[in-house]
């Protein structure tokens, strides 16, 4: 039981994608005491995966996995193998190393959209749960797309089996995606991004100011990812009301 739980109103919550960047078991073990409830994703942040024994990440991804938690690796980490023809090595080693989903995208490499489709649809067929990604990691390349092409993108990967896409803003969250150089939502790329609903995106949230305004805008059920590890239970308070920012108003 929650402590103070006669305060806590039963209220449907959106999913929050963790940012796992290189976190130690210990780590996790106290991640997952504290705010193991809260999490629906972890991602192993770009390549860090990669970085590390596989005995390591075996571990990682088991304690997620017993906690509810499913645990992938970063969207550049698959980039790089399908641009260096390593896909099939990719998937048969992102299985072995307890994964559950893969991060589709093309933020750090160019890719075309049949080969976009492609990859999407052999992770589903090698049983992962797949989430996508759609926009680009260099602000001015991001720039450079259209809201209706960021659209394009979304009901593609829709179509072709992601369960989700993400919507790319970084750790920063400034200047890319929908959010100007001062990390303000743009309303009006929101608005038509997410005209066909929101329960299938994640907005990369990083900041507490982009987390209120999303909340406050798409109810407790948003869903938000990029959270830091440490900032895992303060997004529940937003969702939940208890946090100045949402008081009274969720």
């Amino acid at each position: 039981m929650l402590a103070y739980d006669f305060m806590n109103q039963a209220q449907p919550q959106g999913k929050t994608m963790m940012l796992d960047k290189g976190l130690g078991l210990n780590a996790v073990d106290d991640l997952l005491a504290t705010a193991g409830d809260y999490i629906s994703f972890a991602k192993f942040g770009w390549g860090t995966a990669a970085t590390m024994n596989r005995d390591l990440i075996a571990a990682k991804t088991a304690k997620y996995d017993a906690a509810g938690i499913m645990p992938y690796p970063g969207g550049t980490l698959l980039e790089v193998a399908a641009m260096n023809g390593h896909y099939d090595q990719f998937l048969v080693e992102t299985k072995a190393l307890g994964f559950k989903g893969v991060e589709v995208s093309d933020g750090s490499t160019q890719m075309g959209a049949t080969t976009r489709d492609e990859l999407i649809s052999k992770a589903r067929e090698a049983g992962f749960f797949v989430i996508s990604e759609v926009g680009k990691k260099n602000p001015e390349l991001d720039h450079e797309l259209t809201v209706d092409e960021r659209l394009d993108l979304i009901n593609s990967d829709l179509n072709h089996g992601a369960h989700y896409v993400i919507l790319e803003a970084r750790e920063a969250g400034k200047n890319i995606g929908i959010y100007d150089a001062n990390g303000n939502i743009i309303d009006d790329e929101l608005d038509a991004l997410a005209a066909n609903g929101t329960d299938q995106l994640i907005f990369e949230a990083p900041l507490k100011n982009q987390q209120v305004a999303l909340i406050l805008k798409y109810g407790t059920q948003v869903n938000l990812g990029n959270i830091a590890y440490d900032e895992v239970t303060s997004v529940e308070t937003l969702r939940r009301g208890l946090r100045a920012d949402t008081v009274g108003k969720v």
